[in-house]
């Protein structure tokens, strides 16, 4: 039987947009946005749309734990914000691939950061949250 994790994954590897959901940091409340991904072996890269000065991915600094949901699964993660312009430019190379250089041009305005996302490990390593990852309804 696969895994909550693995189902999620091949899940997302039909679908061409997912919903995130971060902790508001001055609220503490659940925000959730349908984004665009790429997905590649067990990770998940997420390119906020105006970079830096995207909401939710300041909202992800403070917290760090991001759900992602399909239309039937959803699971918790660990999300790794990422700065180092050789990584983004990859993630920005994945994104052209899948939703085509014009598309990517016009719709993403600042290339400064970017989110990974390991599918493999939801949950791992905190405490209080250890576990997170499950098949859900979204």
């Amino acid at each position: 039987m696969p895994s909550a994790n693995e189902k999620l994954k091949t899940l997302l590897e039909r679908d061409r947009e997912t919903k995130i959901t971060v902790t508001g940091r001055k609220s503490g409340k659940p925000i959730s946005r349908p984004v665009w991904f790429a997905l590649e072996a067990d990770k998940l890269y997420l390119l906020p749309v105006q970079g830096s000065d995207t909401q939710w991915y300041k909202n992800l600094q403070l917290n760090g734990w991001i759900q992602i949901s399909t239309r039937t699964a959803s699971a918790e993660f660990r999300a790794t914000p990422v700065s180092d312009p050789g990584m983004v430019s990859s993630v920005v190379d994945k994104f052209r691939e899948k939703y085509g250089a014009r598309d990517v041009k016009k719709y993403y305005s600042k290339f400064d950061v970017a989110i990974v996302v390991d599918l493999s490990d939801g949950g791992a390593g905190t405490s209080n949250r250890a576990n997170k990852s499950k098949l859900a309804p979204a």
